[in-house]
Formats: structure tokens, sequence, C-alpha cells
């Protein structure tokens, strides 16, 4: 006979834990009260996801969830708030928290002040910047040796040996380490950098993407000079067929900015035929904040980005605000772009602008969180419009 949802038979809890019950609620009988308990399996069914028994007696063992009660067959048993705690863990690990911070947040006073919670959080930060930077540190020594091209490697074999007699023949080493990397360096004076060499040691593998993405995903990781930053660019799967067929279709091209529009590449886009605008056209604008509030607070800049044309490409670096507006005249109806390129700068807006823009079900091409830039909105755009035609040799543009 199959037991109904959360069963738990009488006979298999503890005595104490009836008692237990009775001060949950006690006008509820102890037959009714048998269903209040989920097992694990049942538990990770109520929360669902990817979570799974292992990773539930994981975070017990971490302090993260509490000690649960047992069952006189030994098994783990569950309520309801157990239930809200396990999704709290996973939506918030889902936001990016680590299972430490998790824990440090769920500990904090419930009826702690926004300040006393902010102080909290802020320690939390400050302790995760020290361990990105020691991690850095750590990711440019090895970006040393491993990002040097074919020309840079005829040394890198004796500079991994002296490496690696290092510490035996120097006290401490530190005070040799930066003439041995004077010596390593004197190669790069003879040659120009060769950078598809160099990145063949530092990029994943990214054999499972198109020849277009790994080039584009290439030039933004040379364009901001760091290699993390390919997990958290994301594309839609449409998004490079969308952009090259309204291309090929003179489509018009839309900048937020000036900034952003001075670094398209003018040239091919002539030789395409599109017509090249900007939405805020200020001149004065050269700032992210400027950017932004302009936006905000003069209207015509809102009802401009409402007449562009249909199956256009809109690229925004600077202003969240413009993404955000963009993403809402979608959802109305109001416009209909062949692709977005959205990578605006900020801290608070721009990862939420980013999270609506891969909702709006229009290809996309952003940056997750605060990565982003001008540079690196333009820097995708240019890597399409690289795909389509090689460079010219003409000034035509400039007529």
């Amino acid at each position: 006979m199959l037991r109904p949802y959360g069963y738990i038979r009488q006979n298999e809890m503890h005595p104490y834990i009836r008692p237990y019950l009775r001060l949950i609620n006690p006008k509820i009988p102890y037959n009714n009260m048998q269903q209040q308990y989920l097992t694990i399996k049942q538990l990770t069914d109520a929360v669902k996801g990817t979570i799974t028994p292992r990773m539930v007696r994981h975070y017990h063992a971490l302090g993260l969830l509490s000690p649960a009660v047992r069952s006189t067959s030994n098994y783990r048993l569950y309520t309801r708030s157990d239930v809200q705690r396990l999704q709290r863990i996973v939506a918030l690990k889902q936001q990016g928290f680590q299972l430490s911070h998790i824990r440090k947040l769920l500990e904090t006073d419930a009826e702690a002040s926004p300040d006393a919670v902010m102080a909290t959080l802020q320690r939390q930060y400050l302790s995760v910047i020290q361990q990105i930077v020691r991690l850095r540190e750590t990711a440019s020594a090895l970006e040393g040796l491993l990002g040097r091209d074919l020309s840079c490697q005829a040394v890198q074999a004796g500079a991994l040996a002296q490496l690696r007699l290092l510490e035996a023949e120097t006290e401490g080493g530190l005070g040799h380490l930066e003439q041995l990397w004077d010596a390593w360096d004197a190669g790069a004076h003879t040659h120009p950098e060769a950078f598809g060499e160099s990145l063949q040691h530092l990029l994943p593998d990214l054999s499972d993407r198109s020849e277009i993405e790994v080039d584009l995903l290439s030039k933004l990781v040379l364009a901001s000079g760091d290699c993390s930053l390919l997990p958290f660019v994301k594309l839609s799967e449409t998004a490079i067929k969308s952009a090259r067929e309204a291309l090929k279709n003179r489509c018009q091209i839309v900048a937020d900015v000036p900034p952003v529009f001075a670094a398209l590449d003018n040239t091919r886009l002539a030789h395409l035929g599109t017509s090249i605008t900007t939405l805020i056209d200020d001149p004065h604008i050269n700032a992210v904040a400027e950017a932004e509030q302009e936006f905000w607070h003069e209207r015509e800049w809102f009802e401009k980005l409402l007449k562009l044309e249909k199956g256009c490409i809109i690229v925004v670096g600077y202003a969240p605000s413009v993404l955000m507006a963009v993403c809402e005249a979608i959802a109305n109806g109001q416009l209909q772009p062949a692709l977005v390129i959205g990578m605006p700068i900020g801290f608070s807006h721009s990862p939420v602008a980013k999270r609506r823009l891969v909702r709006s079900g229009i290809p996309y091409i952003t940056t997750v969180g605060t990565f982003g830039g001008g540079l690196l909105a333009a820097v995708a755009l240019n890597a399409l419009v690289e795909s389509l035609i090689e460079k010219p040799n003409c000034h035509c543009h400039l007529k």
C-alpha cells in the first residue's frame, strides 16, 4: 500500500517528537501530524530545481540546515519551514552567493535593522574582493607564462626551470623574482605580439561554438584584457544569425551615446550600406552618469527610441536606463529590433536591465552582472560586421 505524500508512521517517530507537534498546533490529531513531516526525497521534490539529497546532507554538514529530527528507523524528517529555508538557500546560490556567505546571511537576526544587514553584506563583499585580488595576482602570473606567443615561448622552458629552482637557491626568492621577469620580458621587445597565439593557452575549450562566436568572444577578451569575462558573455541562440541577416539588409545601427558610436567600425558599415545614428545625440555626453541623467530627464530621447526602424540593431554600452527603456518598448510592442547588444555600465540598474533583456524574447548579446562598457558593446558589433566583409582599403566612410 502506497503512503500518502509526506506520510511517516507514528511508530517511526521518537516519543519526544509527538509532544513537540502538539506545541505547534494542539488541535491537530496525531494521524494528521504524521503528514507534517517530509522525507529527504520529498523535501528535494518540494524545492524542485537541481537540488539532490546529497546536497541537502552537505548543507547539514556546513550548518546551512539545522539538524533534522529522526524517525526510529533513522530517516531524516523535515517540515515546511525546512522547505522554505532550503528554497532560500537555492535562490541565493542561483544569484551567485557562495555557501559560506549564505550561511552568514541566514544567520543574521530577522529583526536586525537594514543598516546592520548592509554592514554584514559589506563585510562579505570586502572579503570576496580580497579573494579576487589574490586570485587575480595568481592568474596574472600564470598568464605571464601561458600567454606568451610562439616567439616568446623560446625562453619559456628556461623560465620555468628557473622558477622551479627559485625557492631552493634564494632565501625567499622574492628578491630575484623581478630580475627573472625582466630576463623573460626581454624577448617582448623583438617582435609585435601575436594575439591569436597568446590566447591559445588561455581560453577554455570553445570547440562547441561556431567560428564567428569564437572570434567574437576572443575579441571581447582582448578588448577587456580579462579571460574571466567569457563565462559572463551571453548570446541568444539566434543572435548571430539575426544580426548578419539584418546587416545584409542594410539595417539601421543605433548607438546609445557618442563614445559608442565613435568606436563602431564605420568603414565596414559604410560598405554594407547601413545607416548609423546615436540615440542620445549630444556631443557633450562623455560619461556614464551624464548619459544616465540625460536619458532619464529628457523625454525627447525616449520618443526618438520609439521611432527606430523595425529590424534595427541597438548597441547600448553606457546608460542602463536606455536598455531598460528598450526592454519596456519591446514588451509593449513599440519596438522590434533584430538584435540588442546590451552592455551598459552600472552596479544596480545595469544587472536588472540585462536580465530584462534576456527575458525579452529578442535576439541579444549581453554580459552578466556589472561587466560591460561602450568599448565591449562596440567590439561585439564590429566582430559581427567583420564576419561579413573584409576591411576595405579606402576612406569612403568619411565622405
